[in-house]
């Protein structure tokens, strides 16, 4: 009897430890969402006759994500005054960047968001499942401390509540979001430019993953068709604003862990395909990811698919403006162009 009472006490044990260890995660997977929602979408500016994207190189990171914004017009057409805003950075876990969004960038973007009139800056994510839980991570990576210092308030997804989104895709016709996609204003989409181990690559379409309830990551929805599945689900919303952070790129490996890069540079478009085209021009000038030097830009998984469903435009379509550089920028800018046909 003592035998099996002590069994009981180490299964016990063990379930109570399993269960302090991941059991935000735990939690999170028998959640539901609370209520449907519509898609959060934007009206496509007229004048965008074509997707823009700004490059920019030159002074601090404040500097050069005003100036990469400035040449897609700016924020002034954007009316934040009194807007809330939901800055959406990549913290899939606790490590440095580039596996993660630079929390320079973070700050600079959150303290140029208020100096345009924002009302209120949340800065949310949510972390991959065996990473959880994403403030622990933001902590570490120092995301929190600089988001909260320019003022704006932090957010786990995995701590809120889910709506569930109606979409014309393929794979799957219902989408769990964050409610905060729906309870803001403004989406401001933050990512990193990094290559990706199952993705590819990870840039702004890939970002949105960060969105969805864990049971629709696409390694649980169709891992034959992991690139496709990413497109898919952007078609739940779509950001106001892509500002990518290129300080330092991932050009092989990922998504935790990979080769890094300095490349001092932002970008900034209203569209996701196209400021993802701009970022894989950064990869592959570096010629060592097999995944995304093997093939045109265009016929990335992601870009296809994604052009296909309507989420962003395709070649011709797109124009890249660059500003100034520091160092070897335009040599880089250079290669880029290249590399993307533009």
């Amino acid at each position: 009897m003592s035998t099996r009472r002590s069994i009981l006490l180490l299964i016990l044990l063990i379930g109570v430890a399993v269960f302090l260890w991941k059991g935000p995660l735990i939690r999170h997977l028998f959640s539901r969402p609370r209520r449907k929602g519509e898609r959060i979408s934007q009206a496509e500016s007229p004048r965008e006759k074509k997707s823009l994207v700004g490059l920019a190189g030159k002074g601090s990171v404040e500097e050069k994500i005003r100036s990469a914004v400035s040449l897609i017009g700016g924020f002034e057409p954007f009316a934040l005054k009194s807007k809330t805003v939901l800055v959406k950075p990549n913290v899939v876990s606790y490590k440095p960047p580039p596996s993660t969004t630079n929390a320079e960038v973070v700050r600079a973007m959150v303290k140029i968001l208020y100096e345009e009139g924002a009302k209120k800056v949340y800065v949310g994510d949510m972390s991959a499942a065996l990473y959880l839980t994403t403030l622990s991570n933001m902590e570490k990576a120092g995301i929190r401390k600089a988001a909260e210092e320019a003022g704006a308030e932090v957010i786990a997804f995995e701590n809120h509540g889910w709506v569930e989104v109606e979409v014309p895709s393929v794979s799957v016709r219902k989408v769990i979001v964050t409610e905060w996609l729906s309870k803001v204003d403004f989406i401001v989409n933050l990512p990193v430019i990094k290559t990706h181990r199952s993705a590819s690559y990870s840039i702004c379409l890939k970002n949105f993953i960060g969105c969805t309830h864990i049971r629709q990551r696409p390694y649980l929805i169709d891992s034959s068709r992991w690139e496709e599945v990413v497109a898919e689900l952007n078609l739940a919303y779509t950001p106001h604003l892509n500002v990518v952070d290129g300080t330092v790129s991932m050009i092989e490996g990922g998504p935790w862990e990979g080769t890094a890069e300095k490349t001092g540079l932002l970008i900034a478009s209203t569209e996701r395909v196209a400021a993802d085209v701009v970022g894989l021009g950064v990869i592959k000038t570096f010629g060592k990811w097999e995944k995304v030097t093997e093939k045109d830009v265009w016929d990335q998984r992601q870009i296809k698919w994604a052009i296909e469903l309507g989420i962003g435009k395709g070649k011709g379509e797109i124009e890249l403006l660059t500003g100034e550089g520091e160092g070897n920028f335009n040599q880089l800018i250079k290669k880029i162009k290249e590399q993307i046909g533009l």
